[in-house]
């Protein structure tokens, strides 16, 4: 490699390390191209290291917390339950340089170059990187941007690290706050505001629309509602906050609650009102990449930007924003780029919310299908009646599917309850392959688990449901 006016760099350059760049760089080595991949900070980005990984670290031990404390009811009793937050961290940071290193290790393995610095452009095929070391050109064949997003701060509310914080942040905290006060009834705020009132702290949520997890549907949301008021999570809705005082220890922010002005008080105040697509710096115009209104770069179904040379994928590219779409769309640009007839194809995407108790949904809701003109067969099933779900003390909940009337074809499925994270999968490879009510119903499910709701609910929008009432 040669440093000086330019750098002959690779026949890929991918920027950024995260979900999305570091497998769309494994995807083009695999392939056959020489790979180099530019990553600002840490390997793995936001998901491994400030993201997905750390926080699910933290929700799952404040479940545990939570449920040693609440199984009275099992005949367990646990007295003296105490939480070393700064080990706590210490764990968290295991695993997360667990994952990170395994990316490093098959980056290695696949003899892609990593060089850490920061991209910008100065032609439509050609990036200047700055290091540590200096400044170097690299020159590439293909680029791949995937440099992600960032959290949104709030011109009234803004971050100081300490007082106000991102999720950044709170995932990192050595001291549980007494008092939390969250601004953001989304999905980044709910699961981490659950957690640390897990953890001890007294939470408060503050929504500026009319409901929690907004453009969430209501009938889901309705449970995680109930159960973060069994918390004492207090939520206040239609609740814009505009602007804070620090006042000795506390942090004092000023909410408008329809036509009432308050003033919440609180230790530490997080900040979780949306995030921007990460574009800042890489002088995008200079290559000829087009963002939208949003400033979301512009991509065609196979990720390539209005440059031909350079590909986008991941959040910088628009909603949805999830480390599983980034990936998809990685490995779509890669192989693109090794010139496969790829494109971004996938029926559906399933999303989580990590809240108690867990969302997970993947295609059309009953309303969407309506709207797009099917008639509509609806089966539910109630956790309440599946063994597993009540052996785990998890029978709040149901799994909805949503089929077309005609060729029975599985359109969507909702579920909230115990492991939805996990008990979506089979409901999206349903969806993907063009499943049937009858091929979900007459799949034999081991007993007892809990998919079998997921079977059941297929019966149930046929008539056929064992377990509960046919209507």
């Amino acid at each position: 490699m040669v440093v000086g006016e330019f750098t002959v760099g690779a026949d890929v350059l991918v920027i950024g390390g995260g979900p999305g760049g570091y497998v769309a760089a494994i995807r083009a080595a695999q392939l056959g191209k020489s790979v180099t991949l530019i990553e600002k900070n840490d390997l793995g980005g936001v998901c491994l290291n400030r993201g997905c990984i750390p926080s699910k670290a933290i929700i799952s031990m404040a479940d545990f917390v939570h449920r040693m404390k609440t199984m009275e009811t099992a005949g367990i009793r646990v007295n003296g339950i105490t939480v070393e937050m700064e080990r706590l961290q210490q764990w968290k940071q295991g695993v997360v340089q667990k994952l990170t290193q395994g990316v490093a290790s098959l980056c290695k393995g696949n003899q892609i170059t990593v060089v850490q610095g920061e991209a910008s452009f100065v032609s439509a095929n050609e990036v200047r990187v700055v290091t540590e070391h200096g400044s170097e050109r690299y020159r590439f064949e293909s680029c791949i941007i995937a440099t992600g997003s960032y959290p949104v701060e709030l011109s009234g509310i803004p971050f100081d690290g300490q007082r106000v914080i991102s999720s950044t942040e709170a995932l990192s905290l050595k001291k549980i706050p007494q008092q939390l006060l969250v601004v953001g009834g989304g999905y980044i705020g709910l699961e981490l505001g659950t957690a640390y009132r897990k953890l001890g702290s007294e939470v408060t949520v503050l929504e500026g629309t009319g409901q929690i997890l907004p453009g969430t549907d209501p009938g889901l949301v309705r449970y995680v509602t109930r159960n973060l008021k069994k918390l004492g999570v207090e939520v206040q809705t239609n609740a814009l906050a505009t602007s804070l005082q620090i006042n000795g220890e506390k942090v004092d922010v000023t909410v408008r609650v329809k036509d009432e002005t308050k003033v919440f008080s609180a230790d530490q105040v997080l900040v979780t009102v949306g995030r921007k697509p990460y574009t800042g710096g890489l002088e995008l115009a200079d290559s000829g990449i087009e963002t939208n209104e949003q400033g979301f770069i512009k991509v065609d179904r196979q990720q390539r930007t209005t440059n031909p040379k350079v590909f986008a994928i991941g959040d910088v590219t628009g909603n949805p924003m999830l480390a599983h779409k980034a990936s998809y769309e990685g490995k779509v640009a890669a192989e693109v780029i090794a010139g496969l007839p790829s494109e971004m194809d996938a029926v559906v995407i399933p999303s989580v919310i990590f809240t108690d108790p867990e969302i997970a949904s993947v295609g059309w809701t009953e309303e969407q299908a309506k709207q797009e003109g099917y008639e509509t067969l609806t089966g539910r099933f109630p956790f309440g009646a599946n063994g597993r779900a009540l052996s785990m003390e998890g029978g709040d909940g149901f799994v909805q599917v949503i089929a077309e009337k005609q060729t029975k074809r599985v359109l969507g499925v909702h579920i909230v309850g115990p492991e939805a994270s996990n008990l979506i999968a089979e409901a999206t490879l349903a969806i993907e392959m063009c499943a049937t009510l009858e091929d979900l119903s007459l799949t034999v499910h081991a007993h007892p688990t809990l998919p079998e709701t997921i079977m059941e609910a297929a019966e149930a929008a046929v008539g056929h449901a064992i377990h509960i009432l046919n209507k």
